[in-house]
């Protein structure tokens, strides 16, 4: 079949030299379909050369197929694949202890942060300033920007880097989103997002 293909390669180019030629349409149109006759040939001495090639393969002596074992519910004949080992990447948050970026520590049990004493709301540090009231959709805006406040570590609010309540602690710059997705909120003395969200209008 492949010598046959050849052939019909000669004889599709001679008459495409003769057909230029001459200026026969009919030549040329012949020598296309030649073409065609001489891939449909290759194609099928090809297939007939592999499928020679798998019989002489099979009938080797000898030849041993190599062993397929099978896992639990892997079905039949399934060839086991190596175990891949899983990165360990460490969170950003530190798990304990102290370091930065810890969330913001809950008020102590068994006392309600909104409950007012003789020295003020009842909260884990006395010395915080109130949470800055925000609508739930100024609060999703604010979650989406890339603008960078204050933390102070293991206190739970946010704060633009010239607030009053930041003198003499030490802080840390961070991504507004991250430290709404870490549960930081906004300070009420600073009023961050309200800064935050007017300098994100004026872009």
């Amino acid at each position: 079949m492949i010598v046959a293909s050849l052939l019909l390669i000669l004889v599709a180019v001679v008459l495409l030299v003769l057909g230029l030629a001459g200026g026969s349409s009919l030549l040329l149109i012949v020598s296309i379909a030649a073409s065609l006759l001489a891939a449909v040939a290759l194609v099928a001495g090809a297939r007939q050369v592999a499928a020679a090639r798998v019989t002489a393969e099979r009938g080797r002596p000898g030849r041993v197929r190599p062993a397929t074992t099978t896992r639990p519910g892997t079905g039949y004949g399934s060839p086991v694949l190596p175990e891949i080992p899983v990165q360990h990447v460490p969170p950003t948050v530190d798990a304990g202890g102290t370091g930065w970026r810890q969330p913001p520590e809950p008020p102590a049990a068994g006392t309600d942060p909104h409950a007012v004493s003789d020295s003020g709301p009842a909260t884990a540090y006395d010395d915080e300033p109130a949470a800055q009231e925000v609508t739930p959709a100024q609060a999703a805006r604010v979650a989406r920007l890339g603008a960078e406040v204050r933390v102070v570590d293991g206190r739970p609010r946010y704060h633009l880097a010239d607030c009053a309540h930041l003198v003499g602690r030490a802080h840390e710059p961070l991504p507004v989103a991250e430290a709404v997705e870490l549960g930081f909120t906004p300070c009420g003395r600073c009023a961050p997002d309200t800064a935050l969200l007017a300098d994100a209008h004026r872009i």
